[in-house]
Order: C-alpha cells, then structure tokens, then sequence
C-alpha cells in the first residue's frame, strides 16, 4: 500500500497541531507537493545543503526537520545562500520539506518532555502553561435531545480538563422563540410563540478543536437555528505550553548534576552558574531559548534551570537563587528525531524512516592544549 507524504504530515500534525506554533513561526511545509507518493523520509534538526545531499544520496523525498528552513520570505532563488541552494535542490529532486517547530516544543510528549523523560523526572507539568487559548461554548437543547449534543461535543473534543475528560455544567431552564414564514421548526408552530424546556450546556474547547466542536453541535443538534455562544477565556491551558517542570527520584548534589545532565542527554558541555553543595530535587527545562522562562522557574520552586542560548546577563539576575544550565541550542532539541521516529513508525510500515546522519550542530568546541 502507498502512502502520500500529505499522510505522513498528519499523522505529525495529529501530535502537533499547526495551531500550537508560535505566531513568529513557520512550521508546515516548506517547499514541494506533499502529494506524492513517500520513498523514504529523513529526520533531522535543521536542513541543510548536506542534509539534501544526504537525501538524494539515501532515496528520501521527504526530510522532516525541527528548525524551519524558511522564516522570512524568500524575494529570489538565485544560489546566494543556502537556504536559497537548499531550495532550489529540493525542488530539483522532488523532495518535499517539512518542519514542526513550536508546535513540536509546545505538545504533550514533545521536546521538552522528552527532555524531562530523559532526565527521569516526575510529576511532570507544563512550565509556561498556554495563555487565551480556552473558550467556553455554551448551547441550549430539548431535555430529551441534550443527551445527544453533549456527547457529539464531547466526541468533537470539547470537554477536557487536565486528565477528566466529558466534563460539562448543564441546568435547565425554558426557551423562548416563534418561527417566521419560511422556517421548519422542530417544535412550534409559525407565527406562535413556543415555550420549550431546555438544558444549558457549558463546556470547555481549546482553540484547535473549536470548529470541528461547533460543526458537530449543529449536525447534533435537532434546531434549525441552534443558539451557540463562544466566549473566549484567560484561563491558562495547561496541556500546551513551552518548558516543563518535574522532580528527580533522588536528590542530586549540584557538583553532581551536571554529569548526570550529560549523561542522559548525550552531550558534551555545560555552561552554567557557580555551584554549591546544595541538593537538587525539583527540575525546569525548556528546549531551545528558554531563557525568558528563567523568573518562572524560580518563582514555581526549581532548583535549576537546563536551556539553552542563555546571555552574559541572565546568569548574573539569578543572584545564586537558582544554578541555570546551557547545554546548547542543537543539543537540546535533538531527541527531536526519536520522537519524529517513534510516531512515524508506530503508524506507517511500507517505507524507510531514516536519521539523518549529517544532521550536526553548526557549533563546534575548542580545546586549548597548552596549558
């Protein structure tokens, strides 16, 4: 059986929605026809014009990268640069770009809790829960159809919270209405004015479920003109959010955790603050630049804070309150690839998933050796 890349996406689409990613972002396809036929697909952290190369080189057309190719439009393909030579050899060779950035960092089970998966923590939370991005939909049914809608609303994805799922308010009350010439009432007569009792119906939807919620409400719903109210809320959603936080199973000496971080992350180097002999329990990480997220990890009670792209000045403003760990930008994002792998895989059988093997950080270290 063939599969198309456009099902491959959504089946990384059905983890990350589009519609987690920041603003600024560009997640998505990138360049190409996502309606071909998959070969083979390549993973990796950023596309680059060895990671093309390593595509044709392998039979991929299709690299799923985290790092978008493209943030800023694109004027001309002349060569100049290599976004523009990436470009122009992924078109030559059919092969189709895609990335899932903020969207991927931002999900349950993405980067960051794979981050802290790695670590061993538990009782693991969003860091920097999602801020407007709840609303509460409420509709009025007849008490012997509310039944029906509540379930096709709950069925939508309308209705969870945290880990409960089928949660609603509902009160009765009594409707008023009188159909005009031209309408099929479902009760009532034209012209008359009709008392029918009712049930209010409250519930909860994220923003990406939202039409589909909606859509389902009216196909449920046995009126012809159903009243639907959406009201948008300042709750914060904690199943979406950047960073996590989490607690180690045995406190860790702060002389000692900086090898532990290595260890379980497979890295080489840390930058971070002047240690102590403090015990370290409770864990704040974030993938990629999280240092903004520094005053909410102290403020929720972290001992330390693991990031990456961490500025001169951002480790002076902790004052000691907390150690703050840089393992790098690459480094901290690259369990990116297992976790493309483990959902691609689990879902498709009939092609290769491949890991890109010229997938590196742009940065390298030095060594002195005469000292």
């Amino acid at each position: 059986m063939k599969t198309k890349i456009s099902e491959i996406i959504a089946c990384i689409e059905q983890m990350a929605p589009l519609s987690y990613q920041e603003s600024w972002d560009n997640s998505g396809v990138q360049v190409g026809n996502p309606e071909q036929v998959v070969k083979a697909v390549l993973l990796c952290v950023d596309i680059t014009e060895a990671t093309i190369d390593e595509a044709i080189s392998r039979g991929a057309n299709l690299i799923i990268s985290h790092h978008p190719l493209i943030f800023r439009g694109v004027k001309r393909l002349t060569g100049r640069s290599y976004i523009e030579r990436v470009i122009i050899k992924a078109i030559r060779h059919d092969i189709v770009l895609y990335s899932a950035h903020t969207n991927m960092d931002k999900c349950l089970g993405g980067v960051n809790f794979r981050i802290a998966q790695k670590l061993g923590l538990k009782n693991i939370h969003v860091l920097a829960p999602e801020e407007n991005y709840l609303y509460k939909i409420v509709t009025y049914a007849p008490q012997l159809h509310s039944d029906k809608v509540r379930q096709a609303m709950w069925n939508a994805g309308a209705g969870r919270i945290g880990n409960y799922d089928s949660c609603s308010y509902n009160s009765d009350g009594y409707g008023t209405f009188r159909a005009s010439e031209g309408c099929n009432p479902f009760v009532g007569a034209i012209d008359e004015l009709h008392t029918e009792p009712e049930v209010r119906i409250e519930m909860i939807v994220p923003k990406n479920r939202l039409n589909r919620v909606v859509a389902e409400l009216h196909s449920a719903h046995p009126y012809e003109e159903p009243a639907v109210d959406i009201l948008p809320l300042e709750n914060e959603y904690n199943q979406l959010g950047l960073g996590c936080i989490g607690e180690l199973e045995e406190p860790i000496n702060e002389r000692d955790v900086m090898s532990y971080i290595c260890r379980n992350l497979q890295i080489d180097f840390v930058r971070h603050t002047k240690l102590s002999d403090r015990m370290i329990s409770k864990v704040a990480l974030c993938g990629g630049s999280g240092a903004e997220f520094i005053p909410r990890a102290m403020a929720q009670g972290a001992e330390i804070y693991i990031t990456a792209d961490v500025k001169y000045h951002d480790f002076f403003n902790t004052e000691n309150q907390i150690v703050i760990a840089d393992i790098g930008h690459f480094e901290s994002e690259q369990c990116i690839k297992e976790i493309f792998y483990e959902q691609l895989s689990k879902n498709f059988i009939n092609f290769a998933i491949l890991m890109a093997d010229s997938d590196k950080s742009p940065t390298e270290n030095y060594y002195r050796s005469d000292y």
